[in-house]
């Protein structure tokens, strides 16, 4: 099977992945620098959102990652 991306697609591919990832974490800690003391529901509906698509990011990161050869081994497991 042929690759659909040359290696430096792949690496551009995982920057951009970086890229949001960054994007998304930062608009979490936007959103918690002007959290009120107590949060109403249409906060924490926003922090959940916010939260998925941090995560969302992460795991596209982290895919991007793998396609582009920095596999990592599992953290805690013994060998």
């Amino acid at each position: 099977m042929t690759d659909l991306y040359p290696a430096a697609d792949q690496a551009e591919l995982l920057r951009r992945a970086a890229t949001a990832h960054t994007a998304a974490s930062q608009d979490v800690e936007t959103f918690l620098r002007r959290l009120p003391e107590v949060p109403d529901p249409a906060d924490i509906t926003e922090y959940a959102n916010l939260l998925a698509r941090e995560e969302q990011t992460r795991a596209e990161r982290q895919a991007a990652a793998d396609a582009a050869g920095l596999e990592l081994p599992s953290v805690g497991t013994e060998q």
